[in-house]
C-alpha cells in the first residue's frame, strides 16, 4: 500500500470523526437502559426546566465524607442534576463542603441531619446537610434533598430520597420561574382552625398559588356580592369549622359549586377534644351538628355521626411517672388515631406516607350520576362507635380484642366529580341571584371525615411541618397527601406526577453482606486470577501451535 493511499485513509477517516461530531451536536440523545426509567425526566419536568431562560445557580451540599450507604444518595443527586443539565446548559451546578461553613448554613435554615449506618458490623454516626439552594435572579430557594419518613427505617429513608429527587428539584425551579396564577379561599367565620395550626400547610401552598382568607359573615347582608367575590378563587379550603352554616351561607357554596368553584372540605361531624382528655383521663363524644348533612347528601356522600377506631393506628403519649422532679412519657397505641395507608388508587394517594387521622367519622356514598373515588380508607380491622359516648384513656391497658374489630373498610376520604346537581333544585332560595343554577358545570371537590387532617403541631408557640408529631418525632403522609389533593383539584397535575415517581433502588441486605464478607473477598481476589491464568494458557497454547506450524 502507498503513502498516498494511507493519507487517503487518515484524512476519510478524520473528516468522518469531523461529521459524526457534527451530527451529535445537531441531533442530542441520551440512552436510558434502567429498567425503571431513573434518568429519564418526565414531561412535567421538561417543561418547567424549559423556561429556564437564564443562568440558575445549583448550589449542592453533599460534598465530603459520610456512610457509604449515604453516598447514593450524593451519586443519585449528581445524576439527576447533570440529566437536567444536559436539558438546558443554563444550569450551574456547584457542590460544596458544609462542614467549613456550617454554622453560616444553620443560621440560614439549613439544619444538618444525624445518620446512623451499620457497616462491617458496627455502628457509625455521622453529621450532614441535605441540602441545596437554588439562585435565579436575586431570589434563592431552599430544597431539601433528605425525605422523612414515617418508618424511620434508613433504607426506606434514603430509597423515598432518591425518588424525591427530580420533584425537589422541580419544584424548586418552579417556584423560581413560574408566575401564580390560581387563587385559594380560605375560608373563616365558622370557627375553622386558626392560622396557628394552618401555618405549615398554607405557607407551602403560598408558594404556588395566591392565597387570602375569605369570611362568608357579610352574606346576611350583600348575598350576591358575596357569592361574586367567591366566585372569583379557583378552590375554596374549609378547614374543621366548628359552628353551623346558616342556609345564606350554604347557598353561597353551594352556587359556588356551581360555577365550577372547587372545594377541599375537611369536616369534624363530632366533637372530640384531645386536651380535655389528657387533663381529666375522659372526655365525652358528641355529634357537632355544622348543618351540612343534606347540602352533602345532594351531592351524594354523607358524614356520619359516629367515630370510627382501627387497630391499625398511631400513637399517643401519655405521662407515666417520675424520675425526680422530670415527667417520664411512653407512646402507645391509640384506636382512636387510625394510620391510613395509602391506596394507590389515585394519583392523590400515590406513594404517599401513611396518613393520621384523629377521631374520625365513616363517610357513605349515596347513588347518583357523580363520580367517586375512595382517597383514605380504614383498615378491615376497624368498628364504630355510636355517639355520644364516652372515650378513657384507661382504655389503652386492656388489651382490644380483635374480634370486635373484624368488620368492612370504612371511608374517611372522598373524591367526586362530575356535574354536581344543586341542593337548592326544587328548594325555596336563601335569596334571590340573577343566575341561578340547578346542575353545575363539571367540577370536583374532596370530602374528608376529619378536620385536624391538615392540622400541624406546636411547639414553644412555633408550628412544626404538618404530619410531624412531636412527640414521638414521627412523620405522616398528610403534607404530600393534602397538597396532591390541592394539585388535583386546580388541575395542576404536572407536580404531582414527578412527586409519584416511582424507582426500584436495590437495597443490600447488610447482614447478610457482613456474614459472608470473608467469602466475597477471597472470591473477588481469586476469580479474577484464575480466569487471567486461563486466558494466558489459551493465548500460550495458541500462539505455540501458530509458531510451530511455521
Amino acid at each position: 500500500m502507498n503513502k498516498k493511499k494511507i493519507l487517503y485513509k487518515i484524512l476519510a477517516a478524520l473528516v468522518l470523526i469531523l461529521m459524526i461530531n457534527t451530527i451529535g451536536n445537531l441531533f442530542f440523545y441520551r440512552f436510558d437502559i434502567t429498567q425503571d426509567q431513573r434518568y429519564t425526566l418526565s414531561t412535567q419536568t421538561k417543561e418547567i426546566v424549559k423556561n429556564i431562560d437564564q443562568p440558575i445557580l445549583v448550589e449542592v451540599y453533599l460534598k465530603g465524607n459520610f456512610p457509604s450507604e449515604f453516598k447514593r444518595l450524593q451519586i443519585e443527586t449528581i445524576q439527576i442534576l447533570e440529566e437536567l443539565q444536559a436539558f438546558n446548559s443554563n444550569l450551574v451546578i456547584k457542590f460544596i463542603d458544609p462542614l467549613p461553613i456550617a454554622d453560616e448554613l444553620i443560621h440560614n435554615g439549613l439544619t444538618p441531619s444525624r445518620l446512623t449506618a451499620q457497616e462491617n458490623g458496627s455502628v457509625s454516626e455521622s453529621i450532614i446537610f441535605p441540602w441545596a439552594v437554588i439562585h435565579y435572579k436575586n431570589r434563592y430557594e431552599l430544597v431539601s434533598l433528605l425525605k422523612n419518613n414515617f418508618s424511620g427505617d434508613s433504607d426506606n429513608q434514603l430509597q423515598q430520597s432518591i425518588q424525591n429527587l427530580e420533584f425537589a428539584f422541580a419544584e424548586g425551579f418552579q417556584k423560581l420561574t413560574s408566575e401564580k396564577s390560581k387563587k385559594i379561599a380560605v375560608l373563616r367565620g365558622n370557627g375553622e382552625l386558626d392560622d396557628l395550626y394552618l401555618a405549615d400547610f398554607l405557607q407551602q401552598l403560598g408558594e404556588q398559588y395566591h392565597l387570602a382568607p375569605f369570611t362568608l359573615d357579610s352574606v346576611s347582608n350583600n348575598p350576591i356580592k358575596t357569592l361574586q367575590q367567591l366566585s372569583n378563587f379557583d378552590l375554596t379550603i374549609i378547614a374543621k369549622p366548628t359552628q353551623k352554616f346558616t342556609e345564606e351561607e350554604k347557598y353561597t357554596l353551594d352556587q359556588y359549586l356551581m360555577k365550577g368553584g372547587k372545594t377541599l372540605w375537611l369536616v369534624d361531624q363530632v366533637q372530640a377534644e384531645l386536651d380535655s382528655l389528657m387533663i381529666t383521663g375522659e372526655s365525652p363524644i358528641v355529634a357537632r351538628d355544622l348543618n351540612l348533612t343534606d347540602m352533602l347528601f345532594a351531592y351524594g356522600v354523607r358524614i356520619n355521626y359516629n367515630v370510627v377506631q382501627d387497630l391499625y393506628s398511631s400513637k399517643i403519649t401519655l405521662a407515666t411517672g417520675n424520675i425526680g422532679n422530670q415527667p417520664q412519657y411512653n407512646q402507645f397505641l391509640w384506636n382512636y388515631f387510625p394510620l391510613i395507608m395509602p391506596k394507590n388508587n389515585h394519583v392523590i394517594n400515590k406513594n404517599t406516607e401513611a396518613v393520621q387521622l384523629k377521631f374520625p367519622s365513616s363517610i357513605d356514598t349515596l347513588s347518583n350520576l357523580i363520580k367517586k373515588t375512595v382517597l383514605l380508607e380504614s383498615s378491615s380491622l376497624s368498628k364504630i362507635d355510636g355517639v355520644p359516648t364516652m372515650v378513657s384513656l384507661e382504655s389503652i391497658l386492656n388489651k382490644p380484642n380483635p374480634e370486635n374489630f373484624k368488620g368492612n373498610t370504612k371511608i374517611f376520604g372522598i373524591l367526586l366529580e362530575g356535574n354536581f346537581e344543586s341542593a337548592y333544585k326544587n328548594r325555596v332560595q336563601p335569596f334571590k341571584t340573577l343566575n341561578f343554577k340547578t346542575e353545575s358545570i363539571l367540577t370536583k371537590m374532596i370530602v374528608i371525615a376529619d378536620g385536624d387532617v391538615i392540622a400541624n403541631q406546636i411547639h414553644q408557640g412555633k408550628p412544626l411541618p404538618l404530619g410531624q408529631d412531636k412527640w414521638t418525632n414521627s412523620f405522616y403522609g398528610n403534607k404530600a397527601f393534602l397538597l396532591n389533593a390541592v394539585n388535583y383539584l386546580l388541575d395542576d397535575d404536572g407536580l404531582i406526577s414527578i412527586r409519584n415517581k416511582t424507582l426500584e433502588i436495590k437495597l443490600l441486605d447488610k447482614e447478610k453482606a457482613y456474614a459472608e464478607r470473608t467469602f466475597w473477598k477471597i472470591f473477588n481476589i481469586i476469580v479474577p486470577l484464575f480466569l487471567l491464568s486461563i486466558i494466558a494458557l489459551i493465548v500460550f497454547i495458541y500462539r505455540k501451535k501458530k509458531f510451530q506450524s511455521q
